[in-house]
């Protein structure tokens, strides 16, 4: 059932940006004039098509659903010779330099307006997001630059924070720009009150290797949780016959302390069978007592279980704003997601980034399925990372792709002559050399994330 709700997510996912891609190329051809011969969602042969409107351009179904394209009357592909007056005056290469640079970026510009649109949408409709209260590992990165658990984060470099996203995405962006994080932080005092302070996070001994996913963990911070405070007790259970109660607080495992829920319900799936000594609080009063958490079967593994419920869910809040704020909001996001993808490939590049950061279709099929269970905020927000990452992608400058043909027509302009058709085909042999070997890349990354 999983595998086949990450197919159909990763067919909506991939369905939504071809089709928005093309319709780019597609919208702006026909604005220019040129004849749209076929507009295909998918490569390969045609498996289904149909013809419509007064140019019966013939929008199909192809076999290869990685992918898709625009076919327009061109001199390159077609015979030309037999064609009538007012369709040699449609046929792209008879264009003005300008209006093919407009086709041809018309494509990425519609992916990137895309993700504007879902997240300007989700910025107006209210984002459910973890706060930026973190909770510090001892002896890591964040405890040894003066950050405390429970401390609230509030801004980043000048940037503000209202969430855990927030938070992560401008320490990532730190990072990658070499440069120390200048945390504002809120922090709770003994007397009841708040102080305001400044933590100077040092973050230049992170290597390229270390701007992944796990830029947190190796950092030392995560999410804070609610203190390790007992929910519903179940009948018959280790906890009810240990005489552990509603609302109990526990404080230490055998004298060791426990920092929250999380760290709780850990310590007892790791100890199924042992003897443990839980000490709190109950009320205002100290109490101690004797578990042996039962063990139980959880897929190839045994885990210590006591039959009492633990809150240990972060604490949210809803980001949002009014609909010309979140559309400001979407823009920059976009933007900076877009510059934060290519300073990574440039340093990947470089080599000082590694390429383990490219990603391919069993990847993005596997995020596609995750995010589609998490629910459709999720879900909405990965479409609109990938529709800019296909964006950027798109105006790399590699025969082949969008971005080449904007480099020979950018050539075009400042020459005031087309690429020669030599060169021209010897940079296609080229680019797709290296696409191909981009992708071999992304597909062995892939493997290496299920084996590993």
């Amino acid at each position: 059932m999983a595998f086949l709700q990450t197919l159909l997510a990763f067919a909506v996912v991939l369905g939504v940006l071809v089709v928005v891609h093309e319709l780019g190329h597609y919208l702006v051809a026909r604005w220019c004039g040129v004849k749209v011969i076929r507009f295909s969602v998918g490569l390969g042969k045609v498996i289904w098509s149909r013809r419509i409107g007064p140019d019966q351009t013939e929008w199909a179904l192809s076999a290869l659903p990685l992918g898709g394209y625009v076919k327009m009357l061109d001199a390159r592909e077609e015979d030309l010779g037999e064609l009538s007056a007012e369709d040699l005056r449609r046929e792209f290469t008879h264009q003005h330099v300008a209006k093919r640079i407009a086709i041809v970026a018309a494509g990425p510009i519609a992916n990137f307006l895309l993700a504007i649109l879902i997240f300007a949408g989700l910025y107006a409709h209210g984002i459910p997001e973890p706060v930026a209260r973190v909770a510090v590992e001892n002896n890591s990165v964040a405890q040894r630059a003066g950050l405390r658990s429970g401390d609230l984060v509030t801004g980043v470099n000048s940037s503000v924070v209202r969430s855990w996203s927030d938070l992560r995405w401008n320490l990532l962006h730190a990072a990658i720009d070499g440069k120390p994080a200048q945390l504002d932080v809120t922090r709770s005092v003994a007397s009841g009150g708040q102080e305001i302070i400044a933590v100077n996070l040092p973050l230049t001994m992170l290597t390229a290797a270390d701007l992944d996913e796990y830029l947190m963990e190796k950092l030392g911070l995560d999410f804070a949780r609610p203190k390790a405070r007992l929910g519903k007790i179940l009948p018959d259970g280790v906890a009810a016959r240990s005489g552990l109660q509603a609302g109990d607080l526990i404080l230490t495992i055998n004298g060791d302390p426990i920092a929250d829920g999380m760290e709780l319900v850990a310590r007892l799936q790791a100890a199924a069978g042992q003897s443990l000594l839980l000490s709190g609080v109950r009320g205002t009063e100290p109490f101690s007592v004797t578990v042996v958490p039962e063990a139980e079967r959880a897929g190839d593994k045994l885990v210590g279980r006591i039959r009492a419920q633990v809150d240990t869910s972060a604490e949210m809040t809803t980001v949002s704003a009014s609909l010309p704020t979140a559309l400001q909001l979407a823009a920059k996001k976009t933007w900076d997601t877009s510059s934060m993808t290519l300073t990574m490939l440039g340093k990947m590049i470089m080599g000082e980034a590694s390429l383990k950061n490219i990603t391919g279709p069993i990847t993005i099929a596997d995020y596609a399925g995750q995010t589609a269970r998490i629910g459709a905020i999720s879900f909405l927000s990965f479409i609109a990372f990938i529709s800019i990452s296909l964006g950027v992608m798109n105006l790399l400058p590699i025969p082949v792709l969008d971005g080449g043909h904007l480099l020979y027509y950018s050539l075009e302009l400042l020459t005031g002559r087309p690429v020669p058709k030599r060169a021209g085909e010897i940079a296609q042999r080229a680019g797709l050399g290296l696409l191909m070997a981009l992708m071999a890349v992304a597909v062995f990354n892939d493997i290496a994330r299920l084996i590993f």
